[in-house]
């Protein structure tokens, strides 16, 4: 399995709360998010790693360097990164399909929180479902703890119909902003890059459009670090 992260916002609002450390080096129970991730997708079969950082924070490359150099608390971790400033995770996940080539891939931003449980519990739902004939699954949240969700319409076998700005009826879930994806929805991706389609809930839109087979992946719980308040809610997660 490969796996990406998108490292490459600004973390503007984290920043204005007077939060020092650049977004993928904030730490949560003790661990910065970025080698958070690592360490996670590591123990799910990581055959490759891709991150995109930007070109403004410095320190974020450097440490990404290291990693690669030096792995992660002694263990090797199959790490490629790019630096490169981006105008939105959209254009940020295209530059990372570059690096991917075939799929599939599971995709996430830096910030994303959730328990490896049921982390793992996604990644052999995903391999079963695409030996199946989907092309993707994505994890999906009834709990909703953002300014501006995108929320997730399902049928009754949890395949995916929808991706809301509102609440439709019926509507359970919202994005937890983990996307498991094989080679199909990259063609999805260049599509949108080419019609000049930004923001990833546009592309997941445009998955429907192009009649992929997407499911659902309930998770317990999935939070986003944006705000500093988010840190202190992101520890208490992780520690019931």
């Amino acid at each position: 399995m490969k796996y990406a992260i998108i490292a490459a916002g600004e973390g503007s609002r984290l920043a204005a709360e007077g939060v020092a450390e650049h977004k993928p080096l904030v730490r949560v129970h003790g661990e910065c998010l970025v080698d958070r991730l690592l360490r996670i997708f590591a123990s799910n079969g990581a055959d490759d790693i891709f991150v995109i950082c930007n070109e403004q924070y410095t320190d974020v490359a450097s440490h990404l360097e290291r990693l690669e150099r030096e792995g992660l608390d002694g263990q090797r971790i199959p790490l490629r990164h790019i630096v490169k400033s981006t105008p939105s995770s959209m254009h940020s996940f295209f530059e990372l399909s570059k690096l991917i080539g075939e799929g599939p891939v599971v995709l996430t931003t830096v910030d994303t929180i959730f328990r490896p449980d049921d982390f793992a519990k996604y990644i052999a739902a995903l391999e079963k479902a695409l030996a199946k004939g989907y092309d993707g699954m994505m994890g999906v949240t009834d709990y909703v703890d953002d300014e501006k969700p995108l929320y997730v319409s399902v049928d009754s076998g949890n395949s995916i119909t929808g991706f809301h700005d509102l609440c439709v009826d019926g509507c359970r879930y919202v994005s937890g902003g983990i996307y498991g994806l094989n080679t199909d929805c990259l063609k999805t991706l260049a599509d949108c890059m080419e019609k000049g389609v930004s923001r990833m809930r546009n592309f997941q839109r445009a998955l429907v459009v192009d009649d992929r087979r997407l499911l659902a992946f309930p998770f317990t719980k999935v939070l986003d670090i944006d705000h500093a308040s988010d840190i202190a809610k992101a520890e208490q997660f992780l520690a019931e």
